[in-house]
């Protein structure tokens, strides 16, 4: 399997050879363009937070190199951040990319496909280090921005501006750069879930017929909330009425509490999805104020969401 994309190669290379198409922007000739050929291909991002509470708090996200020589080309990755400031209350931080610690080649390890496979990490607390920026300059919400920068023994180096559609698509995914979202540890207490669907049936999510809830993952627990859905064709999911725990609503509307206890460090909610673009939620902090409002129905896109409530 380690030969893979070389076969997609001489596919394309017999495809280009009885094709008089020579559109340099056809996908075809971005893949064979061999001044971009090498990706570092997402295999899972691990973690995607840094907690500004704890500084060896940790984005880890693991990557596969792929060149011409199943690896050989490669010489090293360098790991940048920059900070990108979406808090102006307290003052705007200019983007310095600023260099954490590169990983030699050697690092890595073969894969299951027999290409060079590794968990890259960074720490909050080597990311501030490396931005020389202070708790000043920074608050949860904002977002680390982390960038790879594949070094090839043939002198060439690729990151972000590398990137093309093909290869931050779907096979390739390689876009090298990441987000890090920056939260903290979060105040304890009752959190308020409004809920609404403007179809009248309840929530589906990642699924047609009802899905997954919004998670909060905790230190050492998940929690999940959702309005249930009144069908029955997602066996097991979260907001099937027959599943429990998911909140029973008219179909319009209903309300649920996320206790998160004292002394927890981490809380990282996520969005599952709208599948019909039906529905909208606000959170509410203990201290009854609006914490997160995700606009209207059918705007919030699936993933993690910006909420952070710091522990005085």
């Amino acid at each position: 399997m380690k030969n893979i994309y070389k076969y997609i190669l001489m596919l394309g290379l017999v495809f280009n050879a009885i094709s008089c198409d020579e559109d340099p922007d056809n996908a075809i000739y971005t893949v064979l363009d061999y001044e971009k050929g090498a990706a570092l291909r997402t295999i899972e991002v691990i973690n995607a937070s840094l907690n500004s509470s704890d500084p060896s708090s940790t984005f880890a996200v693991t990557v596969e190199e792929q060149d011409a020589q199943d690896g050989g080309l490669m010489e090293s990755v360098d790991i940048y951040v920059a900070l990108r400031d979406l808090s102006p209350d307290n003052g705007t931080t200019d983007p310095n990319r600023s260099l954490v610690k590169t990983i030699a080649a050697s690092e890595f390890s073969e894969g299951p496909v027999g290409l060079p496979r590794a968990t890259l990490t960074v720490t909050f607390g080597e990311a501030v280090a490396a931005m020389g920026i202070s708790d000043s300059d920074y608050t949860a919400g904002d977002v680390f921005i982390v960038d790879l920068v594949l070094n090839l023994t043939d002198g060439r180096s690729l990151g972000p501006e590398s990137s093309s559609g093909v290869l931050t698509g779907v096979f390739f995914k390689a876009p090298f750069q990441y987000n890090a979202l920056l939260t903290c540890s979060p105040e304890p207490g009752d959190y308020t879930v409004r809920m609404f669907d403007s179809y009248g049936d309840g929530w589906q999510t990642d699924c047609g017929n009802g899905g997954s809830g919004i998670t909060i993952v905790l230190d050492n627990s998940t929690l999940e909330v959702g309005l249930c859905s009144p069908y029955s064709g997602c066996d097991g999911a979260f907001l099937n009425n027959s599943t429990g725990g998911c909140t029973p609503n008219d179909g319009s509307s209903g309300v649920a509490t996320v206790t998160i206890p004292e002394g927890t460090l981490s809380a990282e909610w996520n969005f599952p999805g709208d599948n019909y673009g039906e529905i909208r939620f606000e959170v509410y902090a203990p201290n009854g104020d609006l914490v997160y409002d995700s606009g209207d129905f059918g705007e919030q896109a699936s993933g993690l969401l910006p909420i952070t409530v710091c522990a005085q």
